[in-house]
């Protein structure tokens, strides 16, 4: 493991969790809502937000190498 990669992990965790606390949480129904200590589909949906975020940064970053290359040939 790099310390790019686990950059990216923490960034994901912590911005896919903001997304889900701070966006969704307040209208999801009740059950997607996640209960402290609890294993349920609010937990599945905020990891399902931190899973998406990261697949996010991972395409933004190899966009970003693609064309860092491309501009290099020039």
């Amino acid at each position: 493991m790099t310390p790019r990669r686990w950059i990216e992990y923490l960034a994901a965790i912590l911005v896919g969790n903001a997304i889900y606390f701070l966006v969704l949480f307040p209208g999801l129904p009740r059950a997607l809502q996640h209960q402290p200590f609890r294993f349920d589909a609010g937990l599945g949906l905020a990891f399902f937000c931190c899973v998406m975020l990261y697949g996010v940064i991972r395409l933004a970053s190899r966009h970003a190498q693609r064309w860092n290359r491309r501009s290099l040939m020039r």
